[in-house]
């Protein structure tokens, strides 16, 4: 018997000036696609960091109107997400993604 894999778990990440709005706050671990979509009229990217860890996922700057998506393999835990241009972070670009078991 051949099982097939799970499709990743998929979560689209809005950019506003200067908020992000996330399609689901909670996502299974494993692999995931995240998508940057920038609907603001600024360019924004996007940067994730689990908590309790080091390594930072990097998404290219995405110009208004464009996206950009990743896939990468996640732990469970909690992710702070944020914008890294300019001081859109201290203007309140963040976001907080759970990743559960």
């Amino acid at each position: 018997m051949i099982f097939a894999a799970p499709p990743p778990a998929r979560v689209q990440v809005v950019a506003h000036e200067f908020s992000f709005a996330l399609s689901r706050r909670t996502i299974k671990a494993g692999s995931a696609i995240v998508e940057l979509v920038n609907q603001g009229q600024d360019s924004h990217d996007l940067r994730m960091r689990r908590t309790d860890g080091t390594r930072v996922y990097v998404w290219p700057t995405v110009q208004p109107g464009r996206y950009a998506d990743r896939e990468y393999r996640l732990l469970p835990g909690t992710y702070v997400l944020w914008c890294s241009i300019a001081d859109h972070r201290e203007l309140g670009m963040t976001a907080t993604l759970v990743v559960r078991r």
